[in-house]
């Protein structure tokens, strides 16, 4: 038996086939409370090159650069002595390389999708131009562009949601992509027009999200708009844009409305914010919800998964809705309908989910109490009156990657987090199997626009056929082991279906 001295003694053993074997009283050793400085030193080397050798895509939210010199002042090259481009550093394209490599695990669709086409090239010719987020997962469907046969030339639809290491990875692999985590507007602007006017090369696809780079296409490049053989567009925000241009007789090519395809709006809508907004927050703020007030704007598919997330871990929610059948279904669901003005004093968190402009104004945040978090989680950036925040009467303190303290004279703050963008992109990452359905529902719409005879698809916006949203879906089904069930001849007889799909018309509300 050992006594135990003033100092601690701790007994080293070894796990031999299930038993400990304790050491020997001669080979006990002595530790401190406290690690010698070597200790120390080692410690400290060990926690630099963990975090250096990270895989957590965590590392992509942090504000640490090399430097911080714009991009557009930096002369770059890749390793094959290309420059068309402009990323924050091409160096960091190894990193971004695993970072693609992770979200490829998660992707099995998108990546069965490439596998099956690659040897057709079923976009052997198209010159894509994209805008939108920059992520791992984003990666994943350009580099399966570039594998059915597309050129591809990048940008960001959102000024905060780049992965610096992932856009250096793409434009290693040869990608022209010019983005960068927090770019300003100009930046933004300069790197839209960067993708679509390059010497000797002109764009004949077009994948939006948000519109802007449709709308720079039309209101700067008139010819290359009129020649582009389809428009992919995967928000509310793009889509209505398009229908705009649609009713007033100005959209000269056929657009593929993804946004509203089944598999992208009750997928990543629903599903991807019903997780990411938990994320966003609690990286953000370190909020604990349950018993918190929170006023969610909008209860489409974005909102109900805002809501339903909050609900589950405690969280009193309200929600504003201006459609009376989507307020009906919040007040089923369990929630309070209410005007935002009437719960705006008392409510701990405001979330928007609208896609509209204005929908929380100067007035409301006046009127908000004293560390009330904003956030927003629509695609537009306009939902939060942001712009009415930047006078001299009003501090704004940086607090933390993407959150700002907003200091009214009488001391008041609110917390507002990522200047009223997208808050689960610009500050946490999204789950990779839901980005994997949306993704290749939008490679079999580029697919399907470059490949239809003409006269398919008039000068007009479309759904996604429901064969392909059934054919998406069946392709994830392999990752949860499902098996359908197969109809009988019998049985599709009666239903007036084909055994093969699809199953559902194209009235049908899932």
């Amino acid at each position: 038996k050992y006594s135990i001295q003033k100092k601690y003694i701790v007994h080293i053993g070894t796990l031999q086939e299930g038993f400990i074997q304790f050491a020997k009283p001669e080979e006990k050793q002595e530790f401190s409370r406290f690690p010698t400085k070597t200790g120390r030193r080692s410690l400290s080397r060990s926690i630099s090159q963990s975090s250096t050798d990270s895989y957590s895509s965590a590392a992509s939210y942090t504000d640490s650069s090399d430097d911080e010199t714009s991009p557009r002042e930096k002369g770059q090259v890749n390793s094959k002595g290309n420059s068309d481009f402009c990323v924050k550093n091409i160096k960091q394209a190894e990193f971004g390389r695993r970072e693609i490599d992770i979200a490829e695990q998660d992707m099995s669709a998108l990546m069965s999708l490439r596998k099956r086409a690659q040897s057709e090239k079923p976009l052997a010719g198209a010159k894509v131009v994209g805008c939108t987020h920059i992520t791992a997962q984003t990666a994943v469907l350009v580099e399966t562009l570039v594998a059915l046969g597309a050129q591809c030339r990048w940008t960001a639809c959102n000024i905060y949601s780049t992965q610096n290491e992932v856009a250096a990875a793409l434009a290693e692999l040869g990608v022209a992509v010019f983005a960068w985590k927090g770019e300003s507007e100009d930046d933004f602007w300069w790197c839209i027009d960067r993708c679509v006017n390059m010497e000797g090369w002109q764009p004949n696809m077009i994948l939006d999200d948000g519109g802007d780079l449709t709308h720079w296409i039309y209101k700067k490049y008139p010819s290359v708009f009129k020649k582009a053989r389809g428009i992919v567009e995967e928000s509310v925000t793009g889509v209505h844009r398009l229908y705009q241009l649609s009713k007033a007789g100005k959209l000269c090519v056929p657009a593929m409305n993804v946004n509203d395809s089944v598999t992208k709006q009750k997928f990543d809508n629903l599903y991807c914010c019903r997780e990411s907004i938990l994320d966003g927050l609690k990286r953000t703020t370190d909020i604990m919800f349950g018993g918190k007030q929170v006023v969610v704007c909008g209860y489409g598919e974005v909102g109900k998964g805002c809501c339903t997330a909050l609900k589950a871990l405690g969280a009193v929610v309200y929600v504003t809705e201006i459609d009376p059948i989507c307020a009906l279904q919040a007040c089923m669901d369990g929630f309070r309908v209410m005007k935002l003005n009437e719960v705006i004093r008392q409510v701990d968190m405001v979330i928007t989910c609208t896609g509209n402009k204005n929908v929380v104004t100067r007035e409301q945040l006046d009127n908000m109490k004293n560390g009330c978090i904003v956030c927003n989680m629509g695609h537009s950036n306009t939902e939060i009156d942001v712009a009415s925040l930047r006078t001299p009467e009003l501090t704004w303190e940086r607090v933390r990657s993407q959150v700002d303290h907003i200091i009214w004279p009488d001391g008041k703050r609110i917390v507002l987090l990522a200047e009223g963008r997208l808050l689960n992109l610009s500050c946490s990452t999204v789950p990779s199997f839901v980005l994997s359905i949306t993704a290749t529902t939008q490679a079999l719409a580029l697919i399907e626009l470059y490949n239809a005879p003409e006269g398919r698809y008039k000068q007009d916006v479309y759904l996604l056929p429901k064969k392909m949203d059934e054919y998406v879906a069946s392709l994830h089904l392999l990752n949860f082991d499902a098996h359908l069930t197969e109809l009988t001849d019998e049985q599709a007889k009666y239903m007036g279906l084909n055994k093969n799909g699809p199953f559902k018309p194209n009235y049908y509300r899932y």
